[in-house]
């Protein structure tokens, strides 16, 4: 299975940063843009790549302990960037130092399972984004549109679950196919 850590946004911050995405796919150019799918809108904490059924109970494990240690805290979508022209996200505020914690300990619970190619903590900032869209074909220049989320501010709420996600890659070859991901399992914060 394709696994990765995540902490989900709610509906309504869903709802929020949609009706921003609206807007921003009235800008010119935004047809050439792979739009992502609001169902899979979701901070990567720490992705784990192809997990072999036998690994789960232990990766479960261990990221039942990191939830266990950690606290809820406050988190909101905030503003937006790029990843040069490959991706455009939409950022956070809140706790983010609470938010970086849960994803070293989302990290370290895949290296401590054993999934390979799990990824080491060695310097690597993380950096809490949620993609938007994806460049197609030719590039296309996401500075207006990171721009335009420049200002984007949603409604606080309390990060209160991490949650263990499958990602099915498209597989029909159907132009236009989205990703589906799905939530295997959840736990509680509950330090």
């Amino acid at each position: 299975m394709r696994l990765f850590a995540a902490v989900l946004p709610p509906q309504e911050a869903v709802e929020e940063l949609a009706a921003r995405a609206t807007d921003l796919r009235s800008l010119p150019g935004a047809e050439a843009l792979r739009w992502t799918e609001r169902s899979g809108w979701h901070f990567t904490l720490a992705f784990y790549g192809e997990v072999e059924e036998e690994v789960l109970p232990g990766l479960s494990a261990r990221l039942a302990r990191a939830a266990g240690r950690a606290a809820p805290f406050p988190l909101a979508l905030h503003g937006g960037g790029r990843f040069g022209d490959r991706a455009l996200w939409a950022g956070a505020s809140g706790d983010l130092a609470a938010l970086r914690l849960l994803a070293g300990r989302a990290e370290a619970a895949g290296r401590r399972a054993g999934v390979p190619g799990a990824p080491g903590d060695a310097g690597r900032s993380y950096r809490p984004h949620l993609t938007l869209a994806r460049s197609g074909r030719r590039a296309t220049d996401l500075r207006p549109y990171a721009e335009a989320l420049g200002s984007f501010e949603g409604r606080a709420w309390e990060v209160r679950a991490l949650s263990l996600v499958r990602s099915r890659l498209p597989a029909s070859g159907v132009a236009g196919e989205r990703p589906r991901y799905e939530t295997v399992v959840h736990w509680e914060l509950s330090r």
